[in-house]
């Protein structure tokens, strides 16, 4: 990747990294029994609230400082499908004037399908565990 496109990726994974971050420390601070009870509400087993807060809020932190950025990002855009396809079509795209759309779903699964795909090792934890692995790599053919 060039500088520009991988300065570019490096931007979008920390906005979603923080994004994500926020949206999974709300769901423990808000009560997390809370929301489980929602997701109840809406026929998903209400265990699976304590899953998604932890994807969100540790997975986002990983985003940040760049560790596991492919595997979290997957992780994130399954959320994001379930987010939309459990809690957020029947509002529509933008929204029933009660409930939000799922226009931002959208936006953040895109996001984060790009970085599964292409991943982001600029300033990341990622991009350091790879050159040391690869300088381990060649220094093994090299000795």
């Amino acid at each position: 990747m060039t500088n520009k496109a991988e300065a570019s990726t490096v931007l979008l994974r920390v906005v979603l990294g923080i994004s994500f971050f926020i949206h999974g420390l709300v769901k423990f601070q808000g009560g997390i029994g809370n929301t489980a009870g929602w997701f109840d509400s809406i026929g998903i087993p209400g265990s699976l609230a304590y899953v998604v807060a932890l994807i969100e809020m540790v997975g986002g932190f990983a985003l940040i400082i760049g560790l596991g950025t492919r595997i979290v990002s997957a992780l994130l855009a399954i959320v994001m499908l379930g987010a939309i396809f459990t809690a957020k079509l029947p509002a529509g795209f933008l929204g029933d004037g009660v409930g939000a759309g799922y226009e931002l779903d959208i936006a953040f699964m895109a996001i984060a399908i790009f970085l599964a795909v292409n991943g982001s090792r600029m300033l990341a934890v990622d991009g350091i565990i790879s050159k040391s692995q690869q300088s381990k790599h060649e220094s093994s053919h090299t000795a």
